[in-house]
């Protein structure tokens, strides 16, 4: 029954009933009528608009964008999802799903899904396949249903990357050198060459044509100690060539082992700094493109025996409190509860994001960072108090983003925080 309107003679708070007095009078004889007074109890029910219903209903979806990356962390995923909160790509979604290897995403209606996949395309090099399922057909009026199915994957390199170019592709986009860095992925794979701070840019259209794997990636990296160091002069952006001599950090006290090597990161890094790099000497790779380097006569000599990647900083203290968070995305978990290490990865994945935040001013430019609750600050501002003071460790903790860079605390619903 739906109630239009009625006097109510009594309604108890919050017992969602409404008792409604009713007279009806009806002419029983000619010249007789007879009436009666009595009360209806109605008691009130939730109810979901349509499409809320749909999309809390499995098998509703009509598109779905599923999103992978073949690499050993989610780096890469957790900047992705910053770009499509700052610009509420998810916005039509009807559910997002988080799976092993990315992240699915569904839709109600499939043009929502081919405009998320335009945004994918214009902020990552992506390659995007597009597959459909007939659900049902009607006969009398060849009505068909279909379920579409986007399959997006993003290229397997990630910033800080050990890249070995295959030949022709080196000379094809500027004559680089093979063995290169990557130093940032945005629409496009940008590669550097520490030697001579040459850059490179691998556009979407040609990677695919002919795909290649990272040679290493940051779980292997080694850390450094820089012994001394000698700029050479030139600059490109924030890139300043320089020679450098180090020792790796597990070596001292044990030998004197040194190596020579030019670095993009003169600009950063001082005689007894932390460096993480690449330990080329002695290290096999099976890697085709790595194998016809070494083979070839103008660049096997030039394979350095060290490639300094970024700076070290120490370990932030457990209960440090940074200065600002970041907004996440409210995914649904697979049905199996994720293992102890996949927890301790994704951790892990995270901190290393965040860290990239820190140390890297172009990545921090493309992403919205919030100001962390005011009782977050006031431990972080007692705890500098502690070290100045000298009561607590004093030891140097890294980058720290500027206020001015910091957008103030909302509240929204469908997302998470990230400390």
């Amino acid at each position: 029954v739906r109630i239009i309107d009625a006097s109510f003679i009594w309604t108890e708070p919050h017992s969602r009933r409404i008792k409604v007095k009713i007279t009806i009078q009806q002419e029983a004889f000619q010249g007789t009528i007879l009436q009666q007074t009595f009360e209806v109890e109605y008691v009130q029910n939730y109810q979901q608009c349509p499409d809320c219903a749909k999309s809390y209903t499995h098998n509703t979806w009509r598109a779905c964008v599923q999103v992978r990356q073949k690499v050993p962390h989610k780096r890469t995923f957790l900047y992705l999802e910053q770009l499509i909160l700052k610009h509420s790509a998810h916005k039509d979604a009807i559910n997002i799903k988080e799976v092993s290897d990315g992240i699915d995403f569904f839709f109600a209606a499939r043009n929502g899904a081919e405009k998320f996949v335009d945004f994918l395309k214009s902020v990552a090099p992506v390659n995007a396949k597009k597959s459909q399922e007939l659900i049902s057909v009607d006969i009398h009026t060849s009505t068909k249903s279909y379920k579409f199915s986007y399959s997006v994957e993003l290229v397997p390199i990630c910033k800080d990357d050990l890249v070995a170019l295959p030949l022709k592709l080196a000379k094809q986009v500027g004559n680089i050198s093979p063995l290169t860095l990557c130093y940032r992925v945005g629409t496009s794979v940008n590669l550097l060459d520490p030697n001579t701070l040459q850059t490179a840019d691998i556009s979407t259209p040609i990677y695919w044509r002919s795909p290649f794997t990272p040679l290493a990636d940051v779980q292997e990296l080694t850390e450094f100690i820089v012994m001394n160091i000698e700029p050479l002069g030139p600059r490109k952006g924030r890139f300043l060539l320089a020679e450098a001599e180090v020792a790796r950090a597990s070596d001292l006290g044990v030998n004197d082992t040194t190596y020579m090597t030019r670095t993009h990161l003169g600009g950063i890094l001082h005689a007894g700094d932390s460096v993480m790099g690449y330990h080329l000497e002695g290290t096999q790779f099976n890697n085709t493109a790595f194998d016809a380097i070494e083979a070839s006569k103008n660049y096997a000599s030039a394979i350095p025996d060290v490639m300094l990647v970024k700076k070290h900083y120490p370990r932030r203290k457990k209960n440090k409190s940074r200065n600002w968070r970041l907004k996440r995305m409210a995914k649904e978990e697979s049905e199996m509860l994720p293992r102890k290490q996949d927890q301790a990865r994704q951790e892990r994945d995270l901190e290393m994001f965040m860290r990239d935040l820190e140390e890297d001013d172009d990545i921090r430019q493309t992403v919205a960072l919030f100001k962390a609750e005011q009782r977050a600050k006031e431990l972080a501002d007692a705890e500098s108090v502690m070290d100045e003071s000298g009561e607590g460790e004093s030891d140097e903790e890294g980058p720290v983003i500027p206020m001015e860079q910091l957008m103030d605390e909302f509240e929204e619903m469908g997302m998470e925080d990230a400390e």
